[in-house]
């Protein structure tokens, strides 16, 4: 990880500004305040509006072609259905809301330069990016060195954690250790990296002579009304996933809420998510620096609680941090 310095506050009022000017202009005079409003597209999170000034010393950093351009071009793999809470079309039904445009935006706020957000299938959305139509990918793209190794560069923001989702009256939760799922009844979808790690945790108890009992059912509603019927005693699943849901259920009859986290690296590594650009361009250096400015002056974490995933907060980002090994990207 680098060492960075942190930045003082500047003064922060003010709506969208509009277009750099020239490209000496553009390096040495960063526009002015930007009002970015997190989670205002929903209404299955609480909207929060953010004031971010640009930084100098940062937007130094960014490399000339896209200051001359004066916008930061997003790149999110949302297409076709999006995946909420993190990039979906929001209410609205036209424009592309969650925490990973949002945190774009409050990123390009910091550089002084103007959010374009576009929307691509994630396949293409890599593709995008390596040919320069994309500055950087914010979709909740997690660090691997197969990835490092394809021509990317990275910049962390987030933990990439699973979790488990529990009926908001029981006390269980789960806390870090395999064997405090012992005599538990656990639903997880078919095919995923959660049923991967889930399977191996069922053969350890079973080797110790004790019974995890793993269930899978055809989608998630089905796996929702067991869980609120009490036939299974916990959902394995990623963990904003997991937020959203609770979010939705906070007014129910049957709410839901987060009973802890894993890694899903697994237990040797922290995943990490991170934004994403084409290796060597020397945007992730700058993105890492914006990054960290909103972490030190808060508006991270008020981006963060917007979507209820303060439980993924780093406590700075990092230039290409480990990844997950080939092994398992």
């Amino acid at each position: 990880m680098r060492t960075r310095s942190i930045l003082p506050v500047l003064a922060a009022v003010a709506l969208l500004a509009g277009a750099c000017g020239g490209a000496t202009e553009a390096a040495t005079s960063p526009r002015g305040p930007q009002s970015v409003t997190v989670a205002g597209n929903t209404a299955d999170a609480n909207p929060v509006q953010l004031s971010v000034t640009a930084v100098p010393e940062i937007r130094a950093k960014v490399p000339k072609k896209i200051l001359d351009s004066g916008k930061l071009v997003i790149g999110v793999g949302a297409l076709p259905s999006g995946f909420p809470p993190l990039a979906y079309v929001g209410a609205d039904q036209r424009n592309l809301t969650g925490a990973e445009p949002d945190l774009g935006r409050l990123v390009a706020a910091v550089l002084g330069l103007t959010p374009e957000v576009q929307n691509a299938s994630w396949q293409n959305l890599f593709v995008r990016i390596q040919s320069g139509q994309f500055d950087a990918g914010f979709s909740n793209i997690t660090v691997t060195e197969q990835r490092k190794q394809q021509g990317f560069d990275f910049a962390s923001y987030r933990e990439d954690n699973l979790g488990f989702e529990v009926n908001k009256a029981d006390s269980w939760n789960f806390d870090g250790n395999y064997e405090g799922l012992a005599g538990k009844t656990v639903a997880v979808d078919s095919g995923t990296n959660q049923e991967k790690i889930l399977l191996a945790w069922q053969g350890k108890l079973k080797s110790e002579g004790k019974k995890l009992d793993v269930r899978t059912f055809g989608d998630k509603n089905s796996t929702y009304l067991a869980l609120s019927a009490h036939r299974i005693d916990a959902y394995f699943a990623p963990n904003p996933g997991i937020a959203y849901h609770a979010a939705q259920t906070a007014k129910t009859p049957n709410p839901t809420r987060g009973a802890g986290k894993y890694s899903g690296a697994g237990s040797s590594l922290q995943g990490l998510i991170a934004a994403t650009t084409k290796k060597g361009n020397g945007l992730a250096p700058a993105l890492a620096d914006a990054i960290d400015y909103l972490i030190a002056h808060g508006q991270y974490q008020k981006w963060l609680a917007a979507y209820g995933l303060g439980n993924e907060a780093v406590p700075a980002a990092q230039v290409n941090p480990p990844g997950l090994p080939l092994t398992d990207s």
